[in-house]
């Protein structure tokens, strides 16, 4: 009996533990779960993630605006450039050259012009003079036509005035004739809009434009990549001879799929970090645009959906997040980095799509402006010495 007593103690024993081993299993599932669904509503709902994400920016081409040998390369890669730098100069000689030619034709064609000028105020003295002697032969005629019906001269007298007062005439015709032609050359101009003048101030300014492209700066300031130049290469207009990165003005194209997109807005708080530095540096940053199609549509051989073998694919679309100045100086960014991504999308208030255009340029560089300044201070500069007055070049 004693026996039979023990072993039904035994066996209860066991079950009861189990009882309990499952209730704190079940006790531990609940908190568990309770914690993701804490978390999923707290948090996790009103993010996304990626790590489809790399940075881009802008790879400004550095090219030549006209043909020459390479005689000079100041950067190499890696090397940082300041906007306005002569990073690269060719050969100058001809373009010196043409240079001092086009400043020689625009003195001799002021001249020129001037002369033109000169003769048609002679030609307008010219008929002035002509119409005195014409209307004199006229009132010589027409008195001597009377007197020889009183017989007071001869008609051989007569027929001499009459033919006098004939080539008065057709000398008066020539001089109006030649006035016309030369003021045709300068009519409704002065000396600076005259037309073979601005043509010669043209070839002036585009020869000094030569000249000055022989020295190559850089647009923007930035970080010298991809050098192609050599000393002594001839380079033609387009060519490119480096790229220049800056890297202040850098962005990351993350890629997300469609269905991580419904509540993606403009301007939404982006936090990222890279492969680089690690989780221990972030970036901010904030959502520009958002992806306009995907890449499969602007791909060289967009896939064709509707053969008999389709099979559906989660598109991704590019967004393009805009950063924070905050940590870039010291910990900068390179092109092409791997970058993870993480989109707060709590407010949805702001705008799927760019509804207003924009005004202002996005990237510009001022270099370049003074050019034609300088052309025309040259062009002022022999005007005057060939002129003796101060004009505008136009």
């Amino acid at each position: 009996m004693e026996n039979t007593e023990k072993n039904i103690e035994t066996s209860v024993k066991p079950k009861s533990k189990r009882k309990l081993s499952f209730f704190i299993l079940f006790v531990l599932l609940v908190i568990a779960a309770g914690g993701v669904f804490t978390y999923y509503e707290m948090y996790s709902k009103y993010y996304e993630e990626t790590d489809d994400a790399y940075v881009n920016g802008n790879l400004v081409a550095l090219s030549p605006q006209i043909s020459g040998t390479v005689s000079q390369v100041v950067p190499d890669e890696g090397d940082y450039v300041e906007k306005g730098q002569v990073l690269v100069t060719l050969d100058s000689n001809n373009t010196q050259i043409a240079l001092q030619v086009a400043e020689a034709k625009l003195a001799n064609k002021v001249r020129e012009v001037r002369s033109m000028y000169a003769s048609a105020d002679n030609f307008k003295a010219k008929v002035e003079t002509s119409k005195v002697e014409y209307r004199q032969a006229l009132n010589d005629y027409n008195r001597r036509k009377n007197l020889v019906k009183t017989g007071a001269i001869s008609k051989e007298d007569l027929i001499h005035y009459r033919d006098t007062f004939e080539a008065a005439k057709s000398q008066l015709e020539a001089a109006e004739q030649s006035l016309q032609m030369t003021i045709a050359l300068v009519d409704n101009t002065v000396l600076e809009t005259h037309p073979e003048v601005k043509t010669a101030v043209a070839n002036l300014r585009q020869a000094y434009l030569d000249n000055l492209r022989t020295k190559i700066v850089s647009p923007v300031s930035g970080y010298v990549a991809k050098r192609a130049v050599q000393l002594g290469s001839q380079v033609q207009p387009g060519s490119q001879l480096m790229a220049i990165v800056p890297l202040h003005q850098v962005w990351v194209d993350a890629n997300f799929k469609e269905s991580q997109m419904k509540d993606m807005r403009i301007g939404q708080p982006v936090t990222l970090t890279s492969d680089l530095y690690g989780e221990d540096v972030e970036y901010k940053g904030v959502i520009e645009s958002l992806g306009i199609g995907t890449g499969s549509a602007f791909s060289l051989l967009p896939a064709q959906n509707a053969s008999g073998n389709w099979i559906k694919i989660v598109q991704r679309l590019t967004v393009k997040i805009r950063l924070d100045d905050q940590n870039q100086d010291q910990y900068p960014l390179r092109i092409g980095l791997s970058m993870l991504a993480n989109v707060n999308i709590k407010d949805t208030s702001g705008k799927v799509l760019a509804k207003e255009s924009t005004k202002v340029a996005r990237y510009d560089t001022d270099v370049y402006q003074s050019s034609l300044a300088e052309a025309d201070k040259l062009v002022t500069k022999i005007l005057h010495e060939n002129v003796g007055i101060t004009v505008s070049a136009q």
